[in-house]
């Protein structure tokens, strides 16, 4: 099921989206980049609500990211204190935009990382995904906020399991319902070589965290990310979610780095030549 992709790229990060089997599209994605600061603020919502609610809540995600990234909050605040008044002024501006409705109540998820010199926040409520890898490694994946989740945690399903869950699509937080959101957050020190991921559960209901890892590292981005999404909605097929995602390695590589991994190809395209010669000459004396 071949489809097309909105597609975003900013230094270092690419992101997309796809409708999978769904006649609108309720998933949105924010990459954004402070040049003078090597700053970053990737954010991705998935939307719901019904009659249109859940594209309006999605977009309201992001409007409310853009807006407090544009004031410049991000530079007076802590990087989790930044997300979580990201996320708060989210849910306020849903309550803003139920207002008028005649049908559908607008809301949302929300995974959101902030990037800051050595420094990666990430924040996030319902079941949108934040993957971190470390090469092949997996460093850690958000809890989703889901009734399957809280199975999982229980020992009641497997992690195998999680995907197809009849209450996987039960959430227990999300943004824009009566009560403030629960926040979760995380952060870390940024290491050369990290990758970060951040999907909706359109993608990792399809792909596996092997997939997903093993894409991430590819060296073109762009193209990984496309046949990501495209593995997604093909595997989702005609009553397929929407489908978002975003492929991040926001730490400049230094020269050090790639002075040795040149080197290491180097050293093994040598060992390959020498061992073709070996055998060439074992033939021939044969």
């Amino acid at each position: 099921m071949e489809q097309a992709v909105d597609f975003q790229a900013i230094p270092r990060v690419v992101a997309g989206r796809a409708r999978g089997g769904r006649e609108s599209q309720q998933d949105e994605v924010l990459c954004l980049h402070d040049g003078h600061q090597d700053a970053f603020l990737l954010v991705l919502a998935d939307g719901m609500g019904g009659d249109g609610a859940g594209e309006l809540a999605s977009a309201g995600v992001v409007d409310a990211a853009r807006r407090l990234w544009n004031e410049g909050m991000w530079r007076e605040q802590p990087g989790p204190l930044f997300l979580e008044s990201l996320c708060q002024e989210a849910h306020a501006e849903l309550h803003r935009r139920r207002v008028g409705l005649h049908a559908g109540e607008p809301h949302s998820t929300v995974v959101a990382v902030l990037v800051q010199g050595e420094r990666v926040s990430w924040a996030h409520v319902g079941d949108s995904r934040l993957y971190r890898f470390q090469g092949a490694r997996l460093l850690g994946r958000t809890e989703d906020h889901s009734v399957a989740q809280l199975r999982l945690l229980r020992g009641e399903i497997t992690e195998g399991e999680l995907a197809t869950h009849p209450d996987q699509h039960t959430l227990l937080r999300g943004l824009g319902g009566d009560e403030t959101p629960v926040v979760e957050h995380g952060c870390a020190v940024l290491r050369a070589g990290q990758r970060f991921v951040l999907c909706s559960d359109g993608v990792w209901e399809q792909l596996s965290t092997e997939e997903l890892g093993r894409l991430s590292r590819r060296r073109d981005q762009d193209a990984a990310l496309r046949e990501a999404l495209a593995l997604a909605v093909e595997r989702g097929g005609q009553d397929g979610d929407n489908v978002a995602l975003i492929f991040a390695c926001p730490a400049r590589e230094s020269w050090l780095r790639r002075y040795r991994e040149r080197l290491r190809s180097v050293l093994r395209r040598g060992a390959a030549g020498k061992r073709q010669a070996v055998n060439t000459y074992n033939e021939a004396s044969s």
